[in-house]
């Protein structure tokens, strides 16, 4: 057994949406006594189970998972409250002598754990829109008014210039990669990819995913955060009647397919994750490294 010092103390496992890496994670938390902070920005929220393949009841009684259902859908959530939240979960487990096991497909809030992003200070809704009712000269104008730096900034995108504005003329921060920290990321080909997306949708579909969208939809309205996301916007053309039940299906699995296309371009810019296209080969990579 290699000595203790070389061994990971964050296992990381990412890949695209429907890659298998949940059950990966479940079944390496079993045998290494870990526990799972999901790195998701859906499945933060209750009641959003069926839509967002949130693990089941039984298999978060299997195994502990951190950071579900932790928020209302009227609540919002972003990257720096999942990187606060993530890093106390990932202390707190390895306090108690276990393995935290960081998994999911939400590339921003993966990094700003591995790579401790310093964010931006964010700003008020009533201040963003006073800013954005502004034009271009006149941002440049107060810009200069408060002395913020604008040399690296595209002075011809708006956006830019009030979040610039906003920050005060900070700038983000990202350091290297967290020590003893492994990343494995599972690849898997287009074809299988769309497979498995085509037949989880339907599985979602008998499991009740129409009513629970209707009963969020109901609560919260259609303008709630969750409810944009995919597995329910896609509902909402079907709810009002001017949609079939196999129409609604087809952009579920199409909008499926373009977010794991997003994904896949996020994660493969990090020179710092092991691929495998093989669960199997990624298994005994995981095995190896945690010295068992």
């Amino acid at each position: 057994m290699a000595p203790a010092s070389s061994r990971p103390e964050l296992l990381v496992i990412v890949g695209e949406t429907a890659s298998g890496k949940s059950d990966m994670a479940l079944r390496v938390a079993k045998q290494y006594d870990g526990e799972v902070i999901a790195a998701d920005s859906w499945t933060v929220y209750k009641g959003f189970d069926i839509g967002t393949s949130k693990p089941t009841a039984a298999q978060q009684k299997a195994v502990r998972h951190h950071l579900l259902d932790i928020r209302e859908a009227d609540q919002g959530f972003n990257a720096p409250l999942f990187k606060e939240l993530a890093e106390k979960a990932i202390t707190d487990i390895q306090i108690r002598g276990k393995l935290p096991i960081l998994v999911g497909g939400t590339g921003l809030y993966i990094d700003s754990v591995l790579y401790d992003f310093g964010f931006l200070p964010d700003v008020s809704k009533a201040e963003r829109e006073k800013l954005n009712s502004l034009s271009i000269a006149k941002l440049l104008e107060l810009a200069v008014a408060e002395s913020i730096d604008l040399s690296d900034v595209d002075t011809r995108n708006k956006r830019r210039i009030i979040r610039a504005i906003e920050a005060r003329g900070a700038k983000p921060t990202k350091k290297g990669l967290r020590p003893k920290t492994l990343i494995v990321g599972l690849k898997i080909g287009n074809e299988e990819l769309r497979k498995r997306v085509e037949q989880r949708t339907g599985q979602m579909i008998k499991a009740g995913l129409e009513q629970e969208v209707r009963e969020l939809s109901d609560k919260y309205g259609w303008k709630a955060e969750p409810l944009k996301g995919i597995g329910y916007r896609e509902w909402q053309d079907y709810l009002e009647g001017n949609q079939t039940l196999d129409k609604t299906k087809n952009k579920i699995i199409s909008a499926t397919m373009g977010l794991a296309k997003r994904q896949r371009t996020w994660l493969k810019r990090s020179p710092d994750i092991q691929w495998f296209s093989s669960i199997a080969e990624a298994d005994s990579f995981i095995r190896q490294a945690l010295n068992t």
